[in-house]
């Protein structure tokens, strides 16, 4: 039989003529079963006294001239003493391999996640604090990375994008939980090298300066005013600053409270040791205002056991608001307040202190407002928790951020100790 023609071919198709062989010379057989969809390609050789088949392709994928082209190579290849089939089956074995270690690999999402979930998840006060990070920067940057890809200038370039944009201190704080992150995969014998050791804070957001910023009297006025007309700023966010401001509590032990901690009745948030940065629980007394306050977010979430629930999209993993979420809001009420100098929500506590000392508040009352230890030996041996003192404290300063919100209190007189004696 002569060589075989794309006319006749089609013609075997069309009919679904069906054949286990049909010759084109050198090697090159036309396979078309019963079961075969289209006629498939074969080459036929002998290695090593034995026959030997490969299959190169079917009829759709290669044309009539590709299969004799590729014949010829073929045969140029088990003349020089190689068996292309045993070649291709090779090729095979490799590729599978690699696409079953590609699908093995473990991905930096996948690791930040499992690293979240079982070292930050119960063991930590606020696992929204890493969630976030992983989410916003270790996510974006190394997330569809393999473990074992990440390169040290991979995380160089994660830092420095951070810092570029104006967040130092999250520099910092991505660079912590990423080294303890791949030291966690080393544990685990995903890696033997961690990408982040070598970093330190002079790589990231370098060494964090003790802040000193304090809001005054008057820019306390004009927080308030530009709370009540900036775009976007909730009556959650309002009343968050609020309350921030006037129980003197780090952000985090409001933002992640829930209302089981709280006895409006009594006027006492009752914060465990288990929540706070120094490991003391408190009692801290409620002035009307701060009831009034919280009496508004009950009615704006009355089903929710967290007096700042989640907000939309937020991570499922974390029932109540994240700890950058009072952060942005606050980005919306800067633009009102265009003369004064830059804040931040960490400053709320310093400006608290400072206008408790500014009222004549005992600095003794007011470190304990603010649940600071008390220093050295009086620290050691006095246990009393100075609760009607902070409760006169912090009605003094609810009474003056009240007027401030009326904008009438720029000059109230502070209350000195020897005013304080003589009443």
């Amino acid at each position: 039989m002569g060589k075989l023609t794309d006319m006749q071919i089609k013609a075997w198709i069309k009919a679904k003529q069906h054949f286990e062989g049909q010759g084109d010379g050198d090697g090159l057989w036309l396979r078309y079963r019963e079961n075969d969809k289209v006629p498939v390609w074969r080459f036929r050789y002998k290695f090593a006294g034995k026959s030997r088949v490969m299959q190169i392709g079917s009829y759709a994928e290669v044309s009539l001239s590709e299969a004799r082209r590729t014949a010829e190579k073929l045969r140029a290849r088990v003349a020089l003493g190689y068996d292309v089939a045993a070649e291709k089956q090779e090729r095979k074995a490799e590729a599978l391999a690699k696409i079953e270690a590609e699908n093995a690999s473990i991905r930096v999402i996948d690791l930040a996640n499992e690293y979240y979930e079982r070292m930050i998840l119960g063991r930590v006060k606020h696992p929204d604090i890493v969630r976030r990070r992983i989410d916003k920067d270790i996510g974006p940057h190394l997330g569809k990375l393999k473990v074992e890809d990440v390169k040290p200038r991979h995380v160089d370039d994660m830092l420095q994008a951070i810092v570029k944009r104006g967040a130092p201190t999250i520099a910092n704080d991505v660079l912590r939980y990423t080294r303890r992150m791949f030291d966690y995969a080393i544990k685990r014998h995903q890696i033997e090298f961690n990408p982040a050791s070598a970093f330190d804070v002079n790589d990231a957001g370098g060494k964090e300066e003790s802040r000193d910023r304090v809001l005054s009297r008057e820019e306390l006025t004009q927080l308030f005013a530009a709370m009540k007309l900036a775009k976007g700023f909730s009556i959650e966010n309002d009343l968050t600053i609020r309350l921030l401001l006037l129980l003197c509590v780090r952000k985090m032990e409001l933002c992640a409270a829930p209302w089981k901690e709280f006895d409006l009745e009594e006027a006492v948030w009752h914060l465990p040791k288990e929540r706070t940065k120094t490991g003391l629980d408190i009692d801290i007394p409620l002035p009307p205002l701060a009831i009034s306050w919280l009496k508004q977010l009950k009615e704006l979430a009355p089903h929710s056991s967290w007096i700042l629930p989640a907000r939309k999209m937020q991570h499922r993993m974390v029932p109540h608001i994240h700890e950058g979420t009072v952060g942005t809001a606050l980005g919306k009420v800067k633009p009102h307040m265009p003369m004064v100098s830059p804040f931040t929500v960490h400053d709320l506590r310093r400006t608290a202190r400072t206008h408790l000392a500014e009222l004549g508040v005992d600095p003794v009352v007011a470190e304990r407002c603010l649940n600071h230890r008390i220093k050295g030996v009086e620290g050691i041996y006095n246990r009393y928790d100075y609760f009607n003192e902070r409760k006169d404290a912090l009605n003094k300063w609810a009474f003056l951020l009240d007027a401030l919100d009326k904008g009438e209190a720029y000059n109230v007189t502070p209350i000195t100790k020897g005013q304080k004696k003589r009443a």
